[in-house]
């Protein structure tokens, strides 16, 4: 093996033995290599920009007759709580980031009306806002709902 010939400034230097700390631990190969891992200064910039680039829809309003029509279909399911009716409900989920939210769409069996907290709760656990119903049907067992 041929050996390295220098001829230079560090001629003097060059053959010492390399120094060791008697106060630190060497540090092993995986921590020294992290030093020169990349740098991600901006960590939290993926994340906002995938929450501008998320969608959300607008909330619609609804018109008096829907209104009717929603507020007789509760009646209705009132009147047979007893039998716990199954339903289809749209409701509006608004956004807890950004303006809008998301139209949702629950099926089940209706456990009660909560007329205090003014909330659909379903056999399942599921509570619907009933202030953000967008349209609710009474399902049959024709229209094949199983339970």
């Amino acid at each position: 093996m041929k050996e390295l010939v220098s001829e230079g400034r560090y001629d003097d230097i060059i053959s010492l033995p390399y120094p060791v700390s008697g106060r630190r631990p060497r540090m092993s190969n995986h921590d020294r290599a992290a030093q020169f891992a990349p740098f991600k200064a901006l960590v939290e910039l993926d994340g906002e920009i995938a929450e501008t680039a998320r969608f959300t829809d607008e909330r619609g309003e609804l018109s008096e007759d829907q209104q009717r029509e929603i507020n007789g279909t509760l009646c209705e399911i009132k009147e047979k709580l007893s039998a716990m009716p199954a339903v289809r409900a749209v409701y509006f989920r608004p956004d807890a980031k950004k303006k809008g939210g998301a139209y949702l769409t629950a099926a089940g069996r209706v456990r009660r009306i909560d007329e205090n907290r003014k909330k659909l709760l379903f056999a399942d656990g599921r509570a619907v806002e009933i202030g953000e119903l967008f349209e609710i049907e009474i399902l049959s067992e024709e229209k094949g709902f199983r339970s």
